[in-house]
């Protein structure tokens, strides 16, 4: 699958032995965890996806994997991501791509692609991701585990970040929950059992603008429609708003192109440095005038949400396309950029909310569909919850994985 780029085994060994010899102790004692190499694990490499990182090794833990290191977990490696995790796919040049487990030469989405596959193949019980665009949710789906992007700074995230956030990706709620728990000094996990009678959500098949593959949309509409079986009062509604792709496009240009050095575009993703260029060609007035736009897009979901508690979408809008190219080109006969076609889960990313996918079925060729559940700011918990009522109801099951 090449979901990883670096293997820790003797640090996986020495912290096994320390669990076993009764020296390292905590909530996720002996679990084997997998950390994106985007983030910095102290005596490892950290290639961020880029050659000019190569070779570079961290000197201390990020605050999240210092977390994750206390509570005793077992870190076995660093996972494949794209270049400063740019795009919905993990293809780089150190490495290559992540494949997905259940069909090899398919994308396991992106850029927390090799997270969602070691997850999904049981190398791993849980991962950490980041979600600048739905860097968590677009894996998640397309592997078929759960993932969720939590409410922003929930968990302690690199300066100047800009969309992203970071989160648990695992095989089911309850291991999120209990990593997210970890990550962000949370207690969230004892909620996800409590349920969601009464909870008021909505659906939308495609926010009112998002072009969806019909088969995609099959499977998530079928899902989103046995909600109430499992309490919640569900109707049809969707927020009203604009595509906020023209506010998600020039913060995401200016954060990648910040402290870029165009000596080195030589050495850089060719796809990236075509959004890195935009960026550098933007001034502080663009950006000030995108982060405006961003505050209004933000109040306008926020009314939204005054009569809605939950909003359930499909969380991608086409099955899984080629590993390691940039975008599928074209979504429902509508051609993409390199995140348009991400148009369910960037909303989020704009607003902070939390946001997450929970496999919701296959579709005819027998590829996993996501199903997303979004709530207010703050609110992780009734997501989790959300989540879990739905994987209770109908369970998944990792039977047919192509792993020969």
């Amino acid at each position: 699958m090449n979901a990883f780029v670096t293997v820790t085994a003797d640090l996986a060994l020495a912290q096994a032995a320390a669990v076993d010899g009764g020296a390292l102790t905590g909530p996720l004692a002996g679990v084997p965890v997998a950390i994106k190499d985007l983030v910095d694990v102290a005596g490892v490499p950290t290639s961020m996806g880029s050659l000019v990182h190569q070779g570079r090794i961290a000197d201390v833990d990020a605050p999240l994997v210092a977390r994750i290191r206390a509570a005793g977990a077992v870190i076995v490696g660093k996972t494949t991501t794209s270049e400063y995790g740019w795009k919905g796919e993990s293809g780089n040049r150190v490495n290559g791509p992540a494949h997905n487990p259940w069909r090899h030469g398919l994308t396991a989405g992106g850029s927390s692609g090799g997270s969602a596959a070691a997850v999904a193949a049981g190398v791993v019980r849980m991962a950490q991701g980041g979600d600048g665009a739905g860097s968590i949710r677009i894996p998640a789906s397309f592997c078929g585990v759960f993932g969720l992007k939590p409410t922003a700074g929930l968990v302690p995230a690199p300066a100047g970040s800009g969309l992203s956030a970071q989160g648990p990706i695992a095989r089911t709620v309850a291991d999120g929950a209990l990593l997210l728990d970890v990550m962000a000094g949370t207690s969230l996990s004892g909620a996800v059992e409590e349920g969601v009678a009464g909870v008021r959500a909505a659906w939308s098949a495609d926010l009112g603008y998002a072009a969806v593959e019909a088969g995609v949309l099959e499977v998530a509409a079928a899902a989103a429609r046995r909600l109430p079986e499992l309490g919640p009062v569900l109707e049809d509604a969707d927020p009203g708003l604009e595509d906020p792709w023209l506010i998600v496009d020039p913060i995401w240009a200016w954060t990648q192109a910040q402290d870029e050095d165009p000596e080195k575009r030589d050495l850089a993703d060719p796809g990236r440095w075509q959004v890195v260029e935009r960026g550098l060609r933007m001034t502080e007035a663009d950006h000030a005038a995108a982060l405006e736009r961003r505050a209004r897009y933000t109040g306008a979901m926020d009314a939204f949400f005054g009569d809605h508690d939950l909003l359930v979408t499909p969380t991608m809008p086409c099955p899984p396309f080629r590993a390691g190219a940039d975008q599928p080109g074209w979504v429902a006969g509508r051609p993409t950029e390199y995140l348009s076609w991400t148009a369910f889960t960037y909303p989020f990313n704009v607003t902070g909310q939390p946001a997450a996918s929970v496999p919701c079925g296959r579709d005819r060729d027998g590829l996993p569909v996501g199903l997303q559940i979004v709530g207010r700011r703050g609110e992780d918990a009734l997501v989790l919850r959300a989540a879990r009522a739905f994987e209770r109801a109908f369970p998944w099951s990792y039977d047919d994985l192509d792993l020969v």
